[in-house]
């Protein structure tokens, strides 16, 4: 890999050179990381040995302690080297819209972007956004991320579904508790080696002004993007940048990908067919379901997991449920 990386001509073909590049980052960081692993476990069986020697306990936990953050990790790498599915590897697009429910539901889309991104920023994946909605006085109606990273697909694509909130509203003045829904939609991104037919009949394409902070950020013209794949009846929107054009290509990136992870779904049939990814954004089809009153529990509806460290999971700390899912997948 690097004899290819160090030739010349490599950047004759920008695409080939990029990839070359990024599987040898990768490659490389996963040599380090199992070159730590094996110096970190021969350090801690010698500290073990020496405290055991000695009768120290205090050394003998902290040994104990590193041992098992060890195994922990290995078994997350363990997993990871399973993501082979075709698009696994692949950066990915994440959006996020808010249930029937106005406000209440609008605060709790903007509460799982935050997750996501929290989780993403722990992670050491790149953000971009490419389309945000605001909300009705709080939070927002719908918005989408793209997350650049090794396997971050691999890693979301089961977060796809409706993620349910029970908590006291804070927007209500009598105190009760309320329910809020809100789904997400993960898809890889895909290069142009994917071969999706797009027939431009098919399309409908609308401009509208992209909303944002105000001032002198606020876009005043019509460059804000949304397609309509009318056949599958998929909708995607960009709104990143100040051209339209540019915009627009985005966009049409985006379909391009949603098609192709409808395509992924149906060909390897892992997933739920299409239609019942279309199903209401409410009762009898989360996957979750997180509970902040009367008690406090998060909970995944698939694989049982479930924590009631609440406000770790709301902070980014989702990868117990990523490798359950994970864990899910390759047993069946």
């Amino acid at each position: 890999m690097n004899e290819q990386a160090e030739n010349p001509g490599l950047w004759d073909d920008p695409a080939v050179a990029q990839k070359v590049l990024q599987e040898r980052t990768a490659l490389e960081k996963s040599l380090i990381a199992q070159k730590e692993a094996e110096t970190a476990r021969q350090e801690a069986i010698d500290l073990l040995e020496m405290a055991e020697a000695e009768q120290d306990t205090a050394m003998i936990a902290e040994a104990e302690a590193t041992l098992f953050a060890l195994q922990k990790n290995l078994a997350r790498r363990e997993l990871e080297a399973l993501l082979s599915g075709e698009a696994d590897k692949n950066d990915c697009y994440l959006a996020v819209n808010a249930g029937a429910g106005g406000t209440e539901s609008q605060d709790w889309a903007e509460m799982v972007l935050r997750m996501y991104m929290r989780w993403a920023e722990r992670t050491g994946y790149g953000l971009e956004f490419l389309e945000q909605s605001e909300g009705d006085g709080a939070g927002i109606k719908s918005a989408t991320l793209k997350i650049n990273g090794l396997n971050a697909y691999g890693w979301l694509k089961a977060e796809s579904g409706v993620h349910r909130l029970v908590r006291i509203s804070p927007f209500d003045s009598n105190a009760k508790r309320h329910t809020s829904f809100c789904s997400v939609w993960v898809y890889p991104v895909v290069d142009d080696n994917i071969d999706i037919t797009i027939e431009e009949k098919d399309l409908r394409v609308d401009t509208y002004r992209a909303s944002g902070a105000g001032g002198q950020h606020v876009n005043k013209t019509d460059s804000a993007i949304r397609i309509t794949h009318i056949p599958t009846n998929t909708v995607v929107q960009c709104q990143s940048d100040r051209s339209q054009h540019r915009n627009r290509a985005e966009a049409y990136k985006m379909l391009k990908a949603r098609l192709y992870e409808i395509e992924l779904q149906q060909r390897e049939a892992k997933l739920q067919a299409l239609e019942d990814k279309k199903t209401d954004i409410g009762w009898g089809h989360q996957i979750r379901s997180y509970v902040l009153h009367p008690y406090q529990m998060i909970k995944d509806l698939r694989t049982e997991a479930e924590t009631s460290n609440t406000q770790a999971v709301l902070d980014g700390d989702i990868n117990m449920f990523l490798e359950a899912s994970l864990a899910a997948k390759v047993g069946n």
